[in-house]
């Protein structure tokens, strides 16, 4: 997985800051619900859940989560915002996950993939988790985005790219692993995944923020959506 300190080092300034952030608020979380479509009665597995605004959501609507952020401290305040109304453990993706096999409806994952260097150990454990017919719904920094913050040498090759946030007037550097779109839909097939949607939203049209970030999500792209089920076979 990509070194991101950040994570434990800033956990409670980013825990305030997604709350509110205009990416997530106005343009990732209501793509992946809407991709996550009806969740009333759903077991739901949420990877990267950090402190749990996304996992909340989930809940409001009706899913019977299981929450899993690799941060002790992420989960530590998903854990308080969330009380008993879901269930939230510390996980390290790149290792097998204790979650029992065909016990999971939908696997949503918000900007947490792009961390993961190799795909098929995760995808494979996710497929494991799903019941048949049970759907991936992830977002990840868009190829072309990663593309242009990368040296530009080998669109085709997964590599690991920096990008600097602002979080709440502290900047951080994130380091995250870009890949081809190849590679992204590649990995989903071979794990034994069907490609149901790829979506390439805009912010939602009652999003007030800045004119430029408003400028920025409406007409670039910068997260990249995916619908995927699990196949019966593979």
């Amino acid at each position: 997985m990509a070194d991101n300190g950040i994570f434990a080092e800033h956990a409670d300034t980013y825990a305030r800051m997604s709350v509110r952030s205009p990416p997530n608020t106005h343009y990732d979380r209501p793509a992946i619900l809407r991709l996550a479509g009806d969740l009333a009665g759903k077991r739901v597995l949420e990877l990267g859940c950090a402190a749990g605004v996304l996992t909340a959501q989930l809940v409001e609507r009706g899913a019977d989560v299981l929450a899993l952020d690799r941060e002790p401290r992420l989960v530590e305040l998903a854990r308080e915002r969330m009380g008993d109304r879901a269930r939230v453990e510390v996980a390290d993706l790149e290792r097998p996950l204790d979650v029992a096999s065909e016990s999971v409806d939908v696997v949503v994952a918000s900007l947490v993939l792009h961390f993961l260097a190799d795909w098929a150990p995760i995808l494979g454990e996710l497929r494991r988790c799903l019941a048949p017919g049970g759907a991936l719904v992830f977002s990840v920094h868009h190829p072309i985005t990663g593309w242009l913050l990368s040296d530009r040498t080998d669109y085709h090759r997964t590599e690991l790219i920096d990008e600097e946030w602002d979080w709440s007037g502290q900047r951080v550097t994130a380091r995250m692993y870009r890949r081809p779109l190849s590679a992204i839909f590649g990995a989903l097939r071979a794990a034994g995944f069907a490609i149901d949607v790829v979506d390439e939203p805009r912010p939602t049209p009652d999003a007030a923020v800045d004119p430029d970030l408003f400028e920025i999500l409406e007409t670039k792209p910068v997260f990249l959506f995916v619908r995927a089920l699990r196949s019966e076979v593979g």
